[in-house]
Protein backbone atom coordinates (compact mmCIF):
# COMPACT_ATOMS: atom_id res chain seq x y z
CA UNK A 1 0.00 0.00 0.00
CA UNK A 2 1.03 3.61 -0.57
CA UNK A 3 0.01 6.89 1.05
CA UNK A 4 -0.85 10.16 -0.70
CA UNK A 5 -1.58 13.40 1.16
CA UNK A 6 -3.39 16.13 -0.77
CA UNK A 7 -5.07 19.46 -0.03
CA UNK A 8 -7.61 20.74 -2.52
CA UNK A 9 -10.18 22.74 -0.59
CA UNK A 10 -12.95 21.40 1.62
CA UNK A 11 -12.11 17.91 2.81
CA UNK A 12 -15.79 16.96 2.74
CA UNK A 13 -15.45 17.20 -1.06
CA UNK A 14 -12.07 15.57 -1.51
CA UNK A 15 -12.83 12.67 0.83
CA UNK A 16 -16.06 11.89 -1.04
CA UNK A 17 -14.26 11.94 -4.40
CA UNK A 18 -11.20 9.87 -3.63
CA UNK A 19 -12.93 7.17 -1.59
CA UNK A 20 -14.88 6.34 -4.76
CA UNK A 21 -11.79 5.37 -6.77
CA UNK A 22 -10.87 1.77 -7.47
CA UNK A 23 -7.80 0.76 -5.50
CA UNK A 24 -8.32 3.30 -2.72
CA UNK A 25 -8.64 1.51 0.61
CA UNK A 26 -9.16 4.48 2.94
CA UNK A 27 -9.44 8.27 2.92
CA UNK A 28 -9.02 10.27 6.13
CA UNK A 29 -9.86 13.98 6.35
CA UNK A 30 -7.49 16.00 8.50
CA UNK A 31 -5.06 18.87 8.79
CA UNK A 32 -1.60 18.97 7.19
CA UNK A 33 1.37 21.25 6.85
CA UNK A 34 0.93 23.42 9.92
CA UNK A 35 2.88 24.18 13.06
CA UNK A 36 0.49 23.45 15.94
CA UNK A 37 0.22 19.81 17.05
CA UNK A 38 -3.28 18.32 17.06
CA UNK A 39 -5.17 21.44 16.00
CA UNK A 40 -8.93 21.70 16.27
CA UNK A 41 -11.17 22.57 13.34
CA UNK A 42 -11.86 26.03 14.77
CA UNK A 43 -8.15 26.68 15.21
CA UNK A 44 -7.43 25.67 11.62
CA UNK A 45 -10.28 27.89 10.38
CA UNK A 46 -8.78 30.84 12.23
CA UNK A 47 -5.82 30.71 9.84
CA UNK A 48 -3.30 30.86 12.70
CA UNK A 49 -2.02 27.27 12.71
CA UNK A 50 -0.73 27.08 9.13
CA UNK A 51 -2.60 23.86 8.35
CA UNK A 52 -4.51 23.03 5.21
CA UNK A 53 -7.65 20.93 5.13
CA UNK A 54 -6.26 17.76 3.61
CA UNK A 55 -6.92 14.08 3.06
CA UNK A 56 -4.64 11.13 3.56
CA UNK A 57 -5.29 8.44 0.97
CA UNK A 58 -4.21 4.84 1.30
CA UNK A 59 -4.19 3.12 -2.07
CA UNK A 60 -2.98 0.01 -3.85
CA UNK A 61 -0.52 1.12 -6.56
CA UNK A 62 -1.10 -2.14 -8.44
CA UNK A 63 -4.69 -0.98 -9.04
CA UNK A 64 -4.38 2.80 -9.20
CA UNK A 65 -1.12 4.68 -9.64
CA UNK A 66 -0.02 7.88 -7.93
CA UNK A 67 -0.09 9.49 -11.37
CA UNK A 68 -3.81 8.69 -11.66
CA UNK A 69 -4.47 9.95 -8.14
CA UNK A 70 -2.94 13.28 -9.18
CA UNK A 71 -4.85 13.33 -12.47
CA UNK A 72 -8.10 13.18 -10.53
CA UNK A 73 -6.77 15.78 -8.08
CA UNK A 74 -6.01 18.28 -10.87
CA UNK A 75 -9.37 17.85 -12.56
CA UNK A 76 -11.66 17.98 -9.55
CA UNK A 77 -10.56 21.20 -7.88
CA UNK A 78 -9.29 24.57 -9.09
CA UNK A 79 -5.48 24.71 -8.72
CA UNK A 80 -5.34 28.33 -9.90
CA UNK A 81 -6.99 30.09 -6.94
CA UNK A 82 -4.66 30.78 -4.02
CA UNK A 83 -6.25 30.02 -0.64
CA UNK A 84 -9.69 29.51 -2.13
CA UNK A 85 -12.03 26.91 -3.59
CA UNK A 86 -15.31 28.46 -4.67
CA UNK A 87 -16.99 30.13 -1.70
CA UNK A 88 -14.50 28.58 0.73
CA UNK A 89 -11.81 31.19 1.34
CA UNK A 90 -8.81 31.00 3.66
CA UNK A 91 -5.30 29.56 3.83
CA UNK A 92 -6.76 26.23 4.97
CA UNK A 93 -8.34 25.83 1.52
CA UNK A 94 -5.07 26.13 -0.40
CA UNK A 95 -4.04 23.66 -3.10
CA UNK A 96 -1.05 21.61 -1.97
CA UNK A 97 0.59 18.25 -2.59
CA UNK A 98 2.55 16.74 0.31
CA UNK A 99 4.92 14.16 -1.13
CA UNK A 100 6.06 11.14 0.90
CA UNK A 101 9.05 10.14 -1.23
CA UNK A 102 11.44 11.36 -3.90
CA UNK A 103 9.41 9.37 -6.41
CA UNK A 104 6.18 11.11 -5.44
CA UNK A 105 7.96 14.47 -5.63
CA UNK A 106 9.17 13.73 -9.17
CA UNK A 107 5.77 12.50 -10.33
CA UNK A 108 4.01 15.53 -8.83
CA UNK A 109 6.42 18.02 -10.40
CA UNK A 110 6.16 16.33 -13.81
CA UNK A 111 2.39 16.16 -13.54
CA UNK A 112 2.14 19.86 -12.71
CA UNK A 113 4.50 20.76 -15.55
CA UNK A 114 2.48 18.73 -18.05
CA UNK A 115 -0.72 20.40 -16.88
CA UNK A 116 0.81 23.85 -17.28
CA UNK A 117 1.98 22.99 -20.81
CA UNK A 118 -1.49 21.73 -21.72
CA UNK A 119 -2.98 25.19 -21.08
CA UNK A 120 -5.98 23.49 -19.45
CA UNK A 121 -6.36 26.55 -17.24
CA UNK A 122 -6.32 30.21 -18.23
CA UNK A 123 -4.48 31.21 -15.08
CA UNK A 124 -1.20 30.01 -13.53
CA UNK A 125 -1.31 26.93 -11.33
CA UNK A 126 -0.58 27.91 -7.73
CA UNK A 127 -0.48 24.42 -6.20
CA UNK A 128 2.49 23.99 -3.89
CA UNK A 129 4.46 20.72 -3.89
CA UNK A 130 6.15 20.24 -0.52
CA UNK A 131 7.57 17.41 1.59
CA UNK A 132 5.15 15.75 3.99
CA UNK A 133 5.74 16.80 7.60
CA UNK A 134 2.58 16.08 9.58
CA UNK A 135 -1.05 15.07 9.40
CA UNK A 136 -3.67 15.19 12.13
CA UNK A 137 -6.97 13.38 11.74
CA UNK A 138 -9.97 15.72 11.85
CA UNK A 139 -12.76 15.42 14.38
CA UNK A 140 -15.12 12.44 14.06
CA UNK A 141 -18.00 14.50 12.66
CA UNK A 142 -15.87 15.32 9.60
CA UNK A 143 -15.24 11.66 8.79
CA UNK A 144 -17.46 10.31 5.97
CA UNK A 145 -19.34 13.59 6.11
CA UNK A 146 -20.79 13.47 2.60
CA UNK A 147 -22.10 9.93 2.83
CA UNK A 148 -23.73 10.70 6.19
CA UNK A 149 -25.21 14.04 5.09
CA UNK A 150 -26.16 13.77 1.41
CA UNK A 151 -29.30 15.88 1.92
CA UNK A 152 -27.36 18.81 3.42
CA UNK A 153 -27.39 21.87 1.12
CA UNK A 154 -23.60 22.07 0.97
CA UNK A 155 -23.39 18.44 -0.14
CA UNK A 156 -26.09 18.88 -2.77
CA UNK A 157 -24.74 22.11 -4.25
CA UNK A 158 -20.98 21.64 -3.90
CA UNK A 159 -20.13 17.95 -3.50
CA UNK A 160 -22.73 16.27 -5.74
CA UNK A 161 -21.56 18.03 -8.94
CA UNK A 162 -18.00 16.91 -8.24
CA UNK A 163 -19.14 13.31 -7.83
CA UNK A 164 -21.05 13.58 -11.10
CA UNK A 165 -17.94 14.95 -12.81
CA UNK A 166 -15.89 12.08 -11.41
CA UNK A 167 -18.39 9.54 -12.75
CA UNK A 168 -18.37 11.20 -16.16
CA UNK A 169 -14.67 11.96 -16.65
CA UNK A 170 -13.12 9.04 -14.75
CA UNK A 171 -15.67 6.32 -15.36
CA UNK A 172 -12.95 3.67 -15.67
CA UNK A 173 -11.59 4.56 -12.22
CA UNK A 174 -14.95 4.71 -10.45
CA UNK A 175 -15.51 1.98 -7.88
CA UNK A 176 -18.71 0.16 -8.87
CA UNK A 177 -19.68 -0.45 -5.26
CA UNK A 178 -20.69 3.23 -5.09
CA UNK A 179 -22.81 3.20 -8.24
CA UNK A 180 -26.07 2.37 -6.50
CA UNK A 181 -25.33 4.15 -3.25
CA UNK A 182 -24.65 7.61 -4.67
CA UNK A 183 -28.27 8.76 -4.71
CA UNK A 184 -27.26 12.21 -5.97
CA UNK A 185 -29.87 14.73 -4.92
CA UNK A 186 -29.05 17.92 -6.81
CA UNK A 187 -32.48 17.93 -8.45
CA UNK A 188 -34.19 18.20 -5.07
CA UNK A 189 -33.01 21.72 -4.24
CA UNK A 190 -35.79 24.22 -3.78
CA UNK A 191 -35.49 27.26 -5.99
CA UNK A 192 -36.53 29.55 -3.16
CA UNK A 193 -33.59 28.50 -1.00
CA UNK A 194 -31.26 31.52 -0.64
CA UNK A 195 -28.04 31.10 -2.60
CA UNK A 196 -25.92 32.32 0.29
CA UNK A 197 -27.49 29.66 2.51
CA UNK A 198 -26.85 26.87 0.02
CA UNK A 199 -23.29 27.94 -0.64
CA UNK A 200 -22.33 28.89 2.88
CA UNK A 201 -18.93 27.73 4.04
CA UNK A 202 -18.95 24.36 5.75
Amino acid sequence: MEIATLAGGCFWCTEAIFKRLKGVTSVIPGYAGGEKPNPTYDEVCSGTTGHAEAIQIEFDPSIISYDKILEVFWHLHDPTTPNQQGNDIGTQYRSEIFYHSAKQNRIAEESKEELEKSKAFNRPIVTQIVPFTNFYKAENYHQNYYDKNKSAPYCQVIVDPKIQKLMKEFKNLYNPKYQSSNNLRTGELKLQDPVDKLLQKH
